[in-house]
């Protein structure tokens, strides 16, 4: 294959700042470059495609059709050549870390009592967490590029390991202030006439919710807002205008002390687990299985209950 025509990162890199920041100065200072070393860069990048990237409007330089593209794809491949290098340096890190990483839900509302823990209990070994779509997870694990992950779904790979982590259920919740809030249950029918705030689709508690809602027939509730954070959707429940499927991980306690309240549609459940997983070649990893032996003695948090088995 042929490469010597290829753009530099270093071009790339150029311009991105330069649409971005808007001028060659801005985008000199922030790769910290002089600014003839920023044009040189753009002309290099320009000769390589055989187009115009850049045209001066109003006084500052803005993309052309052709830069806009380019410039989009820039993005992307430095974003990844970031996360390589974070990759990389992980793995150089040695055996005594573990690379652990959790879908949002997990991360938000679980994972900082586990750091907590495993830190008293084991202070020679360290974590590096990081929270990320389950699907990005999946993949990285099937790479070697993480050690450990908790999900919200078992992943369907042959190389991948599950051990059953946690029981848990979606709720339908609602804030103290909302009609709901007085009432005991409302049937299934009513599911369709209510104003939902909703985690983004490529989330698993949205992929279990939706799953659930077509067994019985329900192809689609009115959803008002989205939201990528489930404290997010947690202060917009407060207000008393919108109602949520959440992890009961998530809200039990919240429910408990009254602040959000569990509507119950008699006939309508959404049970699911919680898992732990790992690619099989990396079962003797010692920091994981001193990471999963905490998980099996580590007290369940309110409304739920831990359930790895031993082995």
């Amino acid at each position: 294959m042929e490469y010597r025509h290829l753009p530099d990162l270093n071009g790339l890199a150029a311009l991105r700042a330069v649409v971005e920041k808007g001028g060659v100065t801005e985008a000199a200072r922030v790769l910290h470059v002089g600014q003839p070393a920023v044009s040189k860069r753009l002309r290099a990048l320009e000769e390589c495609y055989g187009v115009t990237l850049l045209e001066r409007v109003a006084g500052r330089l803005k993309p052309t059709s052709a830069g806009e593209y380019v410039y989009r794809l820039a993005v992307q491949i430095l974003e990844r050549q970031m996360a390589l290098r974070e990759d990389l340096q992980n793995l150089a890190r040695g055996r005594n870390t573990l690379h652990l990483e959790t879908a949002t839900a997990i991360g938000e509302h679980l994972l900082p009592d586990l750091l907590l823990r495993f830190t008293e209990l084991h202070p020679k070994f360290s974590v590096v967490s990081r929270m990320r779509y389950s699907r990005t997870i999946v993949a990285r694990l099937a790479t070697g590029a993480t050690d450990l992950a908790l999900l919200e779904s078992a992943p369907d790979h042959p190389d991948i390991l599950v051990q059953k982590w946690m029981d848990d259920e979606i709720w339908l919740v609602c804030g103290a202030r909302h009609p709901l809030a007085f009432a005991d249950k409302i049937p299934v029918e009513h599911l369709r006439e209510l104003r939902y705030v909703m985690r983004e689709r490529r989330s698993a508690t949205r992929d279990t919710t939706d799953q659930a809602l077509r067994r019985i027939g329900i192809e689609e509730v009115p959803v008002a807002i989205e939201a990528g954070s489930t404290e997010t959707i947690v202060e917009i429940l407060m207000r008393g205008q919108h109602v949520a499927f959440l992890p009961r991980f998530a809200v039990g306690k919240r429910v408990a002390q009254g602040m959000l309240h569990r509507v119950h549609v008699p006939g309508f459940t959404i049970p699911r687990t919680l898992w732990i997983a790992r690619h099989r070649d990396n079962l003797r990893h010692p920091v994981a299985e001193a990471f999963i032996a905490m998980l099996r003695e580590y007290p369940a948090p309110a409304e739920t209950s831990l359930a790895v088995p031993p082995g």
